[in-house]
């Protein structure tokens, strides 16, 4: 079923109840700890989480829920609320406002519907399928990009890739800077990044080993923008993707970036 101004007005409430837990706890006292995996997570994660999840039961108990910090929750009408509390965490705790709340709709395994909150700076971006990409209300577009050397490549960290995957970011970073340590990649900035990227700031974003959670609000945002999302191989992302994820400003240069992914041998 198309995305309704009712799941729209519940993802705004979604975006809404989390922020009002974040900000008390930024540049405060936030519990940090290291989970299983070793990934931070803080007090502020957890509650935001728990208060979006609170919402989606009273308002719809037959929807699936996600959530990076209280799993999965099965529903029974082929709809999904995929939910991050804070993509970002390490900015989070550091003080930088260049984390996200991220909420997504999925349907039958497909992004439908996408919100990017930064809930210090108060940004929401908001993607619908179908429809123009909005930040605070305004549509934004993707910029131009004439050729891949030049292009501003971002990523929060090549240190979070699987290691095989590191060589091919390189090669992606070296294609756009023709070789300049000047023309180097923007590091930090999680979800952030896309945001800018749909607002017209950055040409492309390069991540491995992102889980659903991490990318599926994205895919809306970016798309209705006028970017593209796809993974390493330029195959539209899903809830079943791997992790291997790009966001390119222009679509026109997706194959120049695939090219440069691919121009290192695989195992390399």
């Amino acid at each position: 079923m198309p995305v309704t101004a009712s799941d729209i007005e519940l993802a705004h409430a979604l975006a809404d109840a989390a922020g009002a837990v974040i900000r008390p706890y930024f540049r405060k006292a936030h519990g940090l700890e290291l989970k299983a995996d070793r990934s931070p997570v803080t007090l502020a994660d957890r509650e935001a989480e728990a208060a979006m999840r609170r919402l989606i039961e009273a308002e719809r108990s037959g929807d699936g829920i996600h959530g990076e910090e209280y799993g999965i929750k099965e529903g029974v009408t082929g709809r999904q609320w995929v939910l991050d509390p804070i993509d970002g965490t390490r900015s989070f705790a550091a003080g930088r406002a260049i984390f996200g709340t991220l909420i997504a709709l999925v349907e039958d395994g497909w992004p439908v519907l996408g919100i990017i909150d930064q809930p210090v700076q108060r940004e929401r971006w908001v993607g619908v399928a179908g429809r123009p990409t909005v930040l605070n209300g305004v549509p934004v577009r993707t910029r131009a990009c004439a050729a891949l050397e030049g292009a501003t490549v971002a990523t929060t960290s090549p240190h979070l890739f699987a290691e095989g995957d590191v060589p091919h970011f390189l090669a992606l970073v070296a294609a756009a800077s023709g070789g300049s340590p000047r023309q180097g990649p923007v590091y930090g900035g999680d979800c952030y990044n896309y945001g800018l990227l749909a607002a017209g700031h950055l040409d492309i974003v390069a991540e491995s080993g992102l889980q659903l959670y991490d990318f599926a609000a994205l895919v809306p945002i970016v798309e209705g923008a006028g970017g593209r999302m796809c993974d390493w191989d330029g195959d539209p992302l899903t809830a079943a993707s791997q992790g291997h994820v790009l966001a390119i400003g222009d679509p026109a240069r997706t194959d120049d970036v695939l090219e440069a992914i691919r121009s290192v041998p695989h195992g390399h």
